[in-house]
């Protein structure tokens, strides 16, 4: 009897997947990938800080859909051509335009191995749902609060802000609001916050339903920070005018300058007040791992509901904030919803509990393993030193500042943001604005620094948000005089040149 051969397909007998045909050639082409990339970071100092993406870039972002394959050491080389060198800038140590982190080669290394993990962090009985477990846990402890309190892994601060703002509705509002709807609040309900508070907290009371005018901003004074006083007199002011004050939005680093509320003192009225506290902390809350500067945050342990962002002071990669809730049950109460295809269950994948519970995403990335392979590798006191180092050249950045005859600052710096501009003299307030506005123009389009600028109080500044665990005092020196040096240019003053060669054309 003649036995028929039979040769598999290069996809396997039941038809094509995702997987790589060449097993061998795959290995080659990820190590080369990531071998390029470890160069990128190693040599980020040489590089610009940014650059304006190119002509041809554009094009090649824009084509039809692709039907038929490629081979992945071609993706990979357009992949490095037209993206990879083009950034946003901000992992590099010049790089103090908003505050956002600088990522890690570790944090990205985690981002890979999660994904080929492949979990969906809406729970169940996996070790990816202990790792964010222990995160949360970690978290907390960082920040102060009960072991007993509840937390949620989320996109970032928006999202983490958006959460405790709806367990604080729905907490505050005496009836079942998830039933009945914002439609049966006997009073509307108010909010509180300082005029500094992050725009994110608009969007989170208008998808609440509640509307712009449900959050009340306080007026601030010279240091930025909300006034517990003003406060009180709003609270009264808006029960008499027939509000239902409900929570009070603390902001622990305000976006603009760094300012710290005074977290205490609001605590203590929110307690008199019967009101719920929330603390904005995505900024500052992580200070508090630094020795020198955690007494900035007392009070922030108080807090019913808190946000924070380990992408920004942890810097792990984009994504990574977390939402912390002291009241585990009115934290459950606002999200759990058990739908029939995902009832849990004893034994099996499914028992555990559900992460999801406690957020809006069903289906979540497994952004756990970053926060906790960095905090293993590197130690909390490691992030604490950079921390507070990234504050003390803040410090030390107005300092140089003050030091120059034509430069001014905003007083005072409490964390690592520094708001100052460069001022000849004798120039109205929208000559100011616009001479300062092409100096920062400038040193982005050069690739020298990046800076970003903001309105405060009516007044235009440019700001410098030192969130960077590779910023030396040598790169904020090197800026500040690139900036003094083309402001000297800009307006025509003879000592430009005296201060060194800067290049002032962009870079190619």
């Amino acid at each position: 009897m003649k036995v028929e051969t039979w040769t598999p397909a290069p996809w396997g007998p039941d038809g094509e997947s995702l997987d790589p045909v060449d097993w061998d050639g795959f290995a080659r082409a990820a190590h080369d990938a990531v071998d390029r990339a470890i160069l990128r970071t190693r040599n980020l100092r040489d590089r610009p800080v940014w650059r304006p993406l190119p002509d041809t870039a554009r094009v090649a972002l824009c084509q039809p859909l692709p039907q038929e394959p490629s081979p992945l050491t071609a993706v990979l080389d357009e992949t490095w051509d037209h993206v990879m060198d083009h950034p946003m800038g901000n992992t590099h140590p010049r790089f103090w335009m908003w505050y956002m982190g600088a990522s890690s080669l570790t944090g990205a290394l985690a981002d890979f191995l999660a994904a080929v993990d492949g979990s969906n962090l809406g729970g169940g009985a996996h070790a990816a749902a202990e790792v964010e477990r222990q995160v949360i846990d970690w978290l907390k402890e960082i920040v102060g609060f009960p072991s007993s309190a509840s937390g949620t892994l989320t996109s970032g601060g928006s999202a983490a802000n958006l959460i405790g703002l709806v367990v604080a509705r729905n907490r505050s509002a005496g009836i079942d609001l998830r039933e009945a709807g914002i439609v049966a609040l006997p009073r509307p309900l108010r909010f509180y916050a300082s005029d500094q508070v992050h725009g994110c907290h608009q969007k989170a009371v208008e998808i609440m339903g509640l509307g712009n005018r449900a959050l009340r901003r306080i007026p601030t004074g010279e240091d930025c920070r909300l006034d517990p006083v003003a406060l009180a007199e709003a609270i009264a002011e808006d029960r008499a005018a027939g509000w239902q004050p409900a929570c009070v939005i603390a902001t622990a680093g305000t976006v603009n300058s760094g300012a710290i509320d005074p977290l205490r003192a609001i605590a203590d009225l929110c307690a008199q007040q019967g009101l719920w506290l929330h603390v904005d902390g995505c900024i500052g809350a992580l200070a508090r791992l630094s020795p020198g500067h955690r007494h900035l945050l007392v009070g922030i342990e108080r807090a019913d509901s808190l946000a924070l962002d380990p992408h920004k002071s942890l810097h792990v990669p984009f994504e990574a904030g977390c939402a912390l809730v002291r009241d585990p049950v009115a934290h459950l109460g606002s999200f759990a919803l058990h739908s029939e295809y995902l009832d849990p269950a004893a034994r099996g994948i499914a028992a555990g509990g559900w992460l999801f519970d406690y957020g809006l995403q069903t289906s979540r990335g497994f952004r756990a393993l970053k926060v906790w392979m960095m905090l293993k590798e590197h130690g909390a006191a490691r992030f604490g030193r950079i921390i507070g180092r990234n504050i003390d050249q803040a410090h030390r950045l107005a300092a140089r500042i003050d030091s120059e005859p034509r430069m001014t600052r905003l007083d005072p710096v409490t964390l690592d943001i520094v708001c100052f501009r460069y001022d000849p003299g004798g120039l109205g307030p929208e000559a100011l604005a616009e001479l300062n506005i092409e100096i920062m123009m400038r040193l982005q389009e050069s690739g020298i620094a990046a800076f970003s600028d903001t309105t405060l109080h009516g007044q235009h500044w440019l700001r410098a948000a030192i969130c960077n665990h590779r910023t030396t005092d040598a790169d904020l020196d090197m800026a500040i005089a690139a900036l003094i040096a083309l402001g000297d240019q800009l307006c025509g003053l003879e000592e430009a040149e005296s201060r060194g060669q800067w290049r002032t054309t962009p870079a190619r």
